[in-house]
């Protein structure tokens, strides 16, 4: 088919390829358009940044209907144009909005491309799209009937999106179900094309909000990201400005991935280790253990000045209050640091928000994460488990005998509770989480000695069904095992995108952990619609809190007093499964029924503060992280 100046019909004629020239001539562009994707801002940044550069302006009209427009790509938008886009809502209540339409101006005449494509990659490239160009020079009138509607349109029926209209969007914003096939069909075009290693997402709004919040003078600033959304590579784009950085974080699998995520984006940036026996000073970027730059004989001239670093991120903000963290915070007096951390819990981490100035800079958690998109839904399944007794396992400081529970869990009868329901699920890559290295053994043996691959993953493997965690990753991934059974290894700064079940096989005693191992298999990965979680609940002290932290939420820590039938099923993510099993709502009823002595609550509510602190907590710093429910009672 011979190519038409004037017809675009999309599939191999490109209507991005027919819009290159116009963007270059351009004295003043137009767009009106249904929805904005970031796929599609992503494919016209070059256009768009030459527009910025050559000051000319730019106005967008789009809609939010049906919450198609991505808010990413609002905020992409915006960071790219700088103040030299107006950009604006159709704002007239229900009434569909569908037009599209990109409008050149230049010195004495203009051009339209009209037809079907909004801004998506899809649409503009290999879609079956069709668009037309009308010539002011060639069809005066219809120019002129499409630009002046535009000119009503945008001025007297439209909300700007500044940034308080743009954060207000975001934070209502879910990804419709129309979207889906949208963003499939731009991913897989996308996953071809694109640099892997770029913002997207909530990576892309936080980085937007954090330029903001250094313009308004802020040299803190905490960013709290649910579980899976890329933290560590939130970090790595914005330190680029900067030259000399420090990444503290407090194990060593975290700072191993951190550096190889940093070393994707910052290509010509030096890095090396601080931690242990290595002690590499003279690099960009150094990745350091808090227990080795934490001490006070490597916090001097020698090593770094306090001046030395630039731009400094603290992983895991949520420990920042230990000593070991504040001795480094108060030391280095970089242009600006970062703390990232998925779970800042209520009152007990007041002095967490205190490091940072009490600048959260972004917000988005797990509920809100999963309802945009940007993490896989859940099916959760809560299994009555009454093979353990947990009143019969001795508690001391507020926490369970580890001898005791580790004989509890490790007995035949909870293995083959627990491999029936795995074997319901057809998993191909499962993480379960257990209560001790004994008992991930245990698990990896009774599973293997029942057909299935697995393996414990500990930190001194010792005989042929333990791995190091790399080499495990690797297993599971090329599906030489099906399932990892672990401590607390796989808890923070370790993802493995194609997992599709976690298992819970161990009591729930902190809300920070139960967040964390339920996050580590939400990330998107190919072809993965949910994640499957099998949760083996017993008797054991705050079961009953499993259905509020299921919301996955802003915690107020004001739920948890309330009995769990006031739990609706819109307060849980969309698209996630919640099932307990009957026997589970008597007990969470029962256990909210029961009066626990104040002292006891008291005593071990003290006791979690000291092993918290690594010290003897004093009176303020009890009230400072006491949980919530105790101080208000």
């Amino acid at each position: 088919m011979n190519k038409n100046d004037d017809c675009v019909l999309g599939g191999s004629d490109h209507l991005a390829d027919r819009l290159n020239e116009p963007f270059k001539n351009a004295k003043s562009v137009d767009i009106i358009i249904s929805f904005l994707m970031e796929s599609g801002v992503k494919l016209l940044r070059n256009e768009l940044k030459d527009l910025l550069d050559r000051k000319v302006p730019l106005r967008i009209l789009t809609g939010n209907y049906l919450n198609i427009t991505q808010p990413s790509a609002l905020y992409l938008l915006k960071d790219i144009m700088k103040d030299k886009v107006d950009l604006r809502f159709y704002n007239v209540k229900n009434k569909s909005f569908h037009p599209k339409a990109y409008i050149f101006h230049y010195e004495n005449d203009g051009e339209i491309f009209l037809g079907s494509s909004n801004m998506s990659r899809s649409a503009l490239t290999t879609g079956i799209e069709w668009n037309y160009r009308i010539e002011s020079i060639t069809n005066k009138a219809d120019f002129d009937c499409f630009k002046n509607d535009f000119e009503d349109l945008f001025l007297n029926h439209s909300t700007i999106v500044d940034d308080k209209e743009l954060k207000r969007y975001s934070e209502n914003w879910k990804r419709p179900k129309v979207n889906i096939d949208i963003e499939k069909e731009d991913d897989e075009e996308v996953s071809h094309i694109i640099n892997l290693y770029e913002p997207r997402g909530a990576q892309i709004e936080a980085l937007y909000e954090l330029k903001n919040s250094r313009a308004e003078g802020f040299t803190k600033g905490l960013v709290v990201a649910a579980t899976g959304i890329g933290k560590t590579y939130l970090a790595a784009f914005d330190s680029k400005g900067y030259e000399k950085v420090l990444f503290v974080a407090h194990r060593e699998e975290i700072l191993k991935q951190a550096k190889e995520s940093f070393e994707n984006v910052r290509l010509n940036s030096s890095s090396g280790y601080f931690y242990g026996e290595s002690k590499e000073i003279n690099k960009d970027i150094i990745f350091a253990s808090v227990q080795t730059l934490g001490k006070e004989e490597y916090l001097n001239d020698k090593y770094f000045k306090n001046d030395y670093f630039d731009y400094i991120v603290i992983d895991e903000f949520h420990h920042a209050a230990a000593n070991s963290y504040l001795k480094l915070i108060n030391y280095f007096k970089p242009k600006f640091m970062l703390g990232l951390t998925a779970t800042p819990e209520r009152l007990d981490n007041k002095d967490v928000f205190s490091l940072c100035d009490y600048n959260t800079v972004y917000e988005i958690r797990l509920a809100e994460a999963i309802n945009k998109g940007w993490l896989v839904p859940f099916r959760y399944y809560g299994i009555y488990d009454d093979k353990v007794d947990y009143t019969k396992i001795d508690m001391n400081k507020g926490k369970y005998n580890k001898e005791q529970l580790e004989q509890a869990l490790m007995i035949n009868k909870r293995g083959e509770l627990i491999l029936n329901h795995y074997r319901k699920y057809n998993s191909e890559r499962a993480l379960g989480f257990c209560s001790s290295i004994k008992h991930a053994e245990y698990m990896a043996e009774f599973f293997n000695s029942k057909g299935i691959k697995s393996c414990a993953v500990i930190s001194n493997p010792k005989n042929k069904l333990s791995m190091e965690r790399e080499e495990a990753i690797l297993a599971l991934k090329k599906g030489d095992i099906k399932v990892i059974f672990s401590v607390d290894m796989f808890n923070e700064g370790v993802d493995i995108p194609s997992l599709d079940m976690v298992m819970l096989l161990r009591p729930t005693e902190s809300p920070t952990i139960f967040l964390q191992q339920l996050g580590r298999g939400l990330r998107k990965f190919r072809n993965k619609k949910y994640l499957n979680v099998l949760d083996f609940i017993g008797n054991f002290k705050k079961a009953n809190l499993i259905p509020f932290l299921l919301t996955g939420s802003r915690g107020s820590g004001k739920g948890e007093t309330e009995n769990v039938r006031n739990i609706r099923e819109e307060d849980y993510p969309e698209d996630c499964i919640i099932d307990f099993d009957f026997r589970l709502i008597d007990l969470f009823e029962k256990m909210e029924r029961a009066n626990q002595d104040i002292q006891e609550i008291i005593d071990n509510e003290y006791y979690r503060i000291k092993e918290y602190l690594d010290q003897v907590p004093s009176r303020l710093e009890i009230f400072t992280y006491m949980d919530y429910d105790i101080y208000m009672n």
